[in-house]
């Protein structure tokens, strides 16, 4: 039987072992607004002008929760009936002085939705979605399970902050199963630092994201493959910690973060565009994706196995005009696949507004007026001229 692994990676070495999250520091409520770099390179107050995640529901397939942390009380909706027995299996597999087995579960929560505490929720961690609900669903050894189970309690985005090196069960069938009752599902691409495959984010249909940092560098330890679309910030990240209610972890790293930042952005561009398809959505994220140094990316066959199609830029992905394009979208799906369109879709010209010279050049998360984070570093040229995605089936390429 696969042991399901949690992506996320210590710092300077790649993940190993069971449902591991990094160790960091501990950083008091005060701090923990300032240490968040994401919401203010992604102009988050400026986003959640637009869409906060409300009337979103995100289910997050992980190890166990702690519902009752400050910065999550309330935002749990109920949780499968064999939740509790996933998590007490999880528990088995803890290692001496590995964390409390809910603690990556809730940091993947607060990232996506946390809401912070004290005056006008304005310490503590903030998620991108602040507003959308998080469906938990503890999955350990009940992957295929784990995901219907979401779909068939009304999840609208799935978050996979986990894989292993083969499928679990009908992992990818239950993928499949997800994204025709129009569920946008995302996954992380792995912090081995290997081309190896890994599921779920090898199962066609899921977006795949890699860990980037602030100054628009791909983390060396992300899995590098054509299961990669986008990548999100990934590196020294400050998350709600699941062994207390009041703690935190700072410096986090790995591609777990970064799948939840891109399942809070599916979770705005569903608020606003309720009427596109998963693969609708998939492909107003890569359309406005951003590279560093743009005029050598530009000779780069996208999507790079190193950066996808580049790193996560919310605003440009609520604001621009785009069409609709294709229910399917613009990355591979399930053989025979029928994407569900949501009632009231409009399958021409998306609503969306004009976008603030957002293109698919900008600077890292459009260089919304934060001055540390500079751009460097090129976009290194050391990749396979032949780009192989995911066929229909989802085998592994050769």
């Amino acid at each position: 039987m696969r042991v399901t692994r949690t992506l996320r990676a210590t710092v300077g070495a790649a993940l190993t072992g069971a449902l591991l999250l990094t160790a960091g520091a501990t950083a008091s409520a005060d701090q923990v607004r300032k240490e968040q770099w994401p919401l203010e390179a992604f102009g988050a107050e400026q986003l959640w002008k637009e869409a906060t995640g409300k009337g979103v529901t995100v289910a997050v397939l992980d190890s166990g929760f702690r519902e009752t942390h400050q910065d999550l009380k309330g935002q749990f909706l109920p949780e499968p009936d064999f939740g509790k027995r996933n998590e007490a299996e999880a528990a088995k597999h803890l290692k001496p002085g590995e964390h409390d087995v809910r603690d990556h579960g809730t940091a993947m929560a607060s990232i996506i939705a946390g809401h912070g505490h004290g005056p006008g929720g304005s310490e503590g961690v903030k998620g991108l979605a602040p507003d959308a609900k998080i469906l938990p669903v503890p999955e350990y050894g009940s992957s295929g399970q784990a995901t219907r189970w979401a779909v068939d309690h009304g999840a609208d985005v799935i978050n996979m902050s986990y894989g292993g090196a083969g499928q679990a069960g009908d992992e990818c069938a239950s993928i499949a199963y997800a994204l025709s009752k129009g569920v946008v599902v995302v996954a992380g691409v792995g912090n081995d630092a290997t081309t190896g495959r890994t599921y779920p984010v090898g199962c066609p249909g899921a977006i795949g994201v890699g860990a980037v940092d602030q100054y628009g560098a791909a983390a060396e330890f992300n899995n590098y493959n054509s299961d990669t679309d986008l990548l999100a910030p990934g590196v020294k990240i400050t998350v709600a910690s699941g062994t207390s209610d009041t703690g935190y972890d700072r410096a986090a790293e790995g591609s777990s973060d970064a799948t939840a930042y891109v399942s809070a952005t599916a979770a705005l561009l569903k608020q606003k565009f309720p009427g596109l398809t998963p693969g609708q959505i998939a492909n107003r994220l890569v359309k406005t994706a951003g590279l560093a140094q743009p005029q050598k990316a530009k000779h780069l066959n996208l999507p790079d196995p190193h950066y996808g199609y580049g790193f996560l830029q919310p605003g440009p992905a609520l604001r621009k005009t785009l069409a609709a394009g294709p229910k399917e979208g613009p990355l591979p799906m399930p053989k025979g696949a029928d994407t569900a369109t949501p009632s009231g879709a409009n399958q021409g010209e998306d609503a969306g507004q004009s976008s603030d010279n957002a293109t698919h050049n900008a600077l890292l998360y459009g260089g919304i007026g934060v001055g540390a984070l500079v751009v460097v570093g090129a976009v290194v040229a050391l990749v396979a001229s032949a780009r192989r995605r995911k066929n229909a089936g989802g085998q592994a390429r050769g």
